[in-house]
């Protein structure tokens, strides 16, 4: 119970460890995808600082030419051979006026990134593959402040050209005069009156002074106030749309991603390993306890079958005595015949009790190998010697066959062995039964003994048990014979086992003998 609380414990522990793991890692991927957010915004915000800067270096009396905003632009985008302004993140650019409709663009087509109703949503729109900035007020000081909203971005030259010769309109006869060089550095801008900040008189439609057309700029002179009004609505700069490729960006996080989850992984096999090992660990205790307690039992079994050999060596002594006086009464000629026959049962009786104890105190006496080169074929000869009179009586045939093999054992033991085994076969054989002592050699190095008889056999639920001591099968055995046999086949690192003697009896086959040099 206690060894159970302690690994729910230390599983817990490893559990809580792992989802520290797993939460740190999630934060951190957190922290580095807004770090990576926070770089684009602020890349954009150095575009946009950029911009500003380039619109009011270009601006002349308050207006710029589109024609030559837009290669700008597309420098800020492709770059061209200028590498130090070209941004690889920067898919357009779009300005818009005060009514949220498009000046000047440049780049992919907006539409594409940002639905034309988010034009009127200032802040960031993101989608998989790109972030759309509208009017952001965090790329730094705001458009307005930097001098950027105001700015007359004039149409193409095509938008003058292409007006009928009218009176009071010259610039249609001579086209209009080219735009500024990029020297010239007039203030213009808010401050133009032209543009933003007309007097009462040009409000109302009227003129204070007949000279005062020719005292706008030379791209306004030959237009009345209306389509000036209507020029500046429409193309006057107001806001700003910015869109980023997220690719890098995605690709960092990413990359970061693949990390953490390296890094998760790692950290859960980690845990699964130490969850392993303390189940080992703890599995490892429980078997040493185990051993240490089986050690105590065997240590406990030797002395009480130490014990139980000494009684049963001790029985015997009486046990011998009471069979020789029975014999002798027997052999009285006064005695009655009643009384000789009770003795005569007296006397068998005391002879199967001797034959047990004896088998007993054999099973019970330790083993102690000691091997010398024998050879197999005359220790065989020797037990069938002595069993001859068991196989004449119950008119047995017996063949030895095989090889002439020499191996490595005990010959005390294995004649013991050979003997229980073919005893066995000569009780469970009927009259006229057969029986084969076969010695074969298996490997190089090994020999295999075999004993098989035509008798009834060993039922198959039973071949595993047949080696147990006092499990028999027979009516007259003890069931120590085969224990005694598993024994001496263990004591020599040998195998025994039952199998069916087709088509009818058994095998008893001891394996791994060792082959003698």
């Amino acid at each position: 119970m206690e060894m159970g609380r302690r690994s729910l414990l230390v599983y817990g522990l490893l559990a809580a460890v792992w989802v520290l793991v797993l939460g740190w890692q999630v934060e951190e991927h957190l922290r580095v995808r807004n770090v990576a957010r926070t770089d684009l915004r602020n890349r954009s915000k150095d575009i946009a600082n950029t911009l500003s800067a380039i619109i009011r270096g270009m601006r002349f009396r308050g207006a710029i030419s589109q024609e030559r905003l837009e290669p700008v632009l597309n420098e800020l985008i492709h770059g061209g051979t200028n590498e130090l302004i070209k941004s690889s993140e920067l898919l357009s650019i779009v300005l818009l006026n005060a009514t949220n409709g498009t000046v000047a663009s440049v780049g992919r087509p907006i539409e594409q990134y940002l639905r034309r109703d988010d034009f009127l949503r200032e802040g960031e729109h993101w989608s998989p593959q790109s972030v759309t900035l509208v009017n952001p007020v965090d790329l730094g000081a705001s458009l307005s402040t930097e001098g950027v909203t105001n700015t007359l971005i004039l149409p193409p030259l095509s938008a003058f050209t292409n007006r009928t010769n009218e009176p009071g309109r010259e610039f249609s006869r001579r086209g209009p005069p080219p735009p500024p060089p990029p020297e010239m550095t007039h203030p213009g801008g808010p401050d133009d009156p032209a543009l933003t900040n007309p007097p009462p008189w040009a409000r109302e439609g009227r003129s204070r002074d007949p000279g005062a057309r020719s005292r706008r700029p030379f791209w306004l002179r030959g237009m009345d106030e209306t389509e000036v009004q209507s020029l500046v609505a429409k193309r006057t700069l107001h806001g700003l749309v910015l869109t980023m490729s997220t690719e890098a960006m995605q690709a960092a996080t990413n990359h970061d991603l693949w990390l953490r989850t390296v890094i998760v992984l790692l950290a859960t096999v980690s845990v699964l390993g130490s969850g392993l090992a303390w189940r080992n660990l703890t599995k490892s205790s429980e078997l040493q306890i185990r051993l240490i307690r089986a050690s105590e039992m065997n240590t406990h079994l030797k002395e009480m079958n130490l014990a139980a050999a000494g009684l049963a060596h001790e029985t015997r002594n009486p046990l011998n005595i009471i069979r020789g006086l029975a014999q002798m009464i027997s052999k009285q000629p006064a005695v009655p015949s009643e009384i000789q026959k009770k003795s005569r049962e007296i006397i068998d009786e005391a002879d199967k009790v001797a034959a047990q104890l004896n088998e007993f105190i054999n099973y019970s006496r330790p083993r102690e190998v000691r091997r010398a080169k024998l050879a197999l074929g005359s220790v065989v000869n020797e037990v069938v010697r002595a069993l001859n009179y068991d196989l004449q009586e119950k008119k047995i045939s017996l063949q030895i066959k095989g090889e002439s093999l020499s191996v490595e054992a005990d010959e005390q033991l294995l004649r013991q062995a050979l003997f229980n085994l073919i005893l066995n076969a000569i009780q469970a054989v009927d009259g006229s039964g057969e029986i084969q002592v076969v010695a074969e050699k298996h490997s190089l190095s090994e020999a295999v003994l075999e004993v098989r008889d035509n008798g009834p056999g060993v039922p198959a639920n039973h071949r595993s048990e047949i080696f147990k001591p006092y499990f028999t099968t027979q009516k007259q055995g003890t069931g120590l014979g085969l224990a005694v046999v598993q024994q001496i086949v263990l004591a020599h690192g040998w195998e025994v086992e039952c199998l069916a003697n087709e088509p009818r009896g058994a095998v008893f086959r001891i394996t791994h003998l060792k082959l003698a040099g």
